[in-house]
């Protein structure tokens, strides 16, 4: 894939030709320094920007072929997100940004506030869903950006530097629950970050430079 942003009279090529396969159930990174292509990649895989030129498949399907609605539910189904910023709410709780993504599928109130609280649970966070985020330590504000990404089941979640604003200790506590996840869900995890050290348990690592993978490391 290619993309290019066009400022004023000036074109930046972000990405000049990248190919990658990522296949079911792995837990992958993409490396790189700031300004290498990593996040415009990342935003090309999670459907939310479109290639210059190339294609994206999604279960063998071409995204480009998939518009407006659809392609807003294939995301919402498919995808969870993870951001480096959390995004979560200030004035909700954790549990309510939890069952955020299931409020706009229209589960009922009651099976809303059973996932959330069982994923929360489930990542280290009893006791907490009634917490507002100033509440909450910095991995457990990220945790609980995981729990909203998996809430919808998807198949995969795309993780946008997930431990940029955490410590040493609480990014490796993040990186293990993605890795969990990819174990115990059969999720795809794709990871963007800048620190190598943190892909040690992926399965495959992509370096990329200037809007070119440079090297790969790991089988399938």
């Amino acid at each position: 894939m290619h993309k290019t942003y066009h400022t004023g009279k000036l074109d930046y090529e972000a990405l000049r030709g990248v190919s990658l396969k990522v296949a079911k159930g792995e837990f992958v990174s993409v490396v790189g320094p700031s300004g290498s292509g990593k996040s415009t990649l990342m935003n090309l895989m999670g459907t939310l920007d479109k290639p210059s030129s190339g294609e994206l498949f999604i279960d063998g399907i071409p995204v480009s072929s998939i518009k407006g609605d659809r392609l807003a539910a294939l995301r919402n189904k498919k995808i969870g997100f993870v951001f480096q910023s959390f995004n979560l709410i200030a004035y909700l709780t954790a549990r309510q940004n939890v069952e955020l993504p299931l409020v706009a599928e229209g589960v009922s109130p009651s099976a809303r506030k059973e996932t959330a609280l069982g994923l929360l649970d489930g990542l280290g966070l009893e006791g907490k869903g009634d917490k507002k985020p100033a509440e909450l330590s910095g991995g457990e504000q990220q945790r609980v950006a995981v729990a909203r990404a998996l809430v919808n089941k998807p198949a995969i979640i795309l993780a946008d530097e997930p431990t940029g604003n955490l410590d040493t200790k609480s990014a490796e506590a993040v990186v293990a629950i993605l890795r969990d996840v990819v174990r115990e869900r059969g999720v795809t995890v794709v990871m963007i970050t800048h620190n190598p050290e943190l892909s040690k348990d992926c399965n495959r690592i992509f370096h990329i430079r200037d809007g070119l993978i440079e090297t790969v490391e790991g089988d399938v």
